[in-house]
């Protein structure tokens, strides 16, 4: 549990410093180290298509990592606020929520115990918000750190609550998958 909550420290502060295309994908790393450890330490058997889904990870995020684009760091709060309501952005917003309000009120009910895939899509889809709202998290935090105070400004209040209500949500149904 210790080291869990340290990797997720970790996950928080490299979205301080790295661009969320690079760090997500790298997280899913350690699904490989933890199959290997699994297979060397428990005497766990990985079969075929464990590995098979082992090199499709190293590949994707070799693959992500050679190709990602440079982030411009913002210098405020509200340049992120600024971002996160352009239209695009409030269109895929919506389009998250929509899925996920459909796949919580109308799959999990009826489905959602004998097919993981609804509460998957469900953290999924709400995970996408998690990564934006952390990232203007960290970077307030930076910013704050550096001698320009973001806590003054509403925005980072928003993206807090945003990032606390989505962990939530995803904590629950991560817990109804494990059950």
């Amino acid at each position: 549990m210790v080291t869990m909550i340290i990797g997720e420290i970790a996950n928080f502060v490299a979205y301080i410093f790295a661009p969320a295309v690079l760090v997500t994908p790298l997280g899913a790393l350690s699904i490989i180290v933890s199959a290997v450890l699994a297979h060397f330490i428990l005497k766990e058997r990985l079969q075929r298509m464990g590995v098979l889904g082992c090199v499709l990870c190293i590949v994707g995020s070799t693959v992500i990592v050679l190709h990602a684009p440079e982030e411009k760091t913002p210098s405020s709060v509200e340049q992120i606020w600024d971002l996160a309501t352009q239209p695009a952005f409030l269109l895929y917003t919506a389009s998250a929520v929509a899925v996920s309000l459909v796949l919580m009120l109308h799959c999990a009910p009826r489905v959602g115990q004998t097919n993981i895939l609804v509460y998957l899509g469900i953290c999924s889809a709400i995970g996408s918000l998690t990564v934006m709202s952390i990232k203007a998290i960290g970077i307030a935090i930076k910013l704050t750190l550096d001698g320009i105070n973001q806590a003054g400004y509403f925005q980072t209040w928003v993206f807090a609550m945003l990032a606390i209500s989505c962990i939530v949500i995803q904590l629950n149904y991560l817990n109804k998958v494990g059950n």
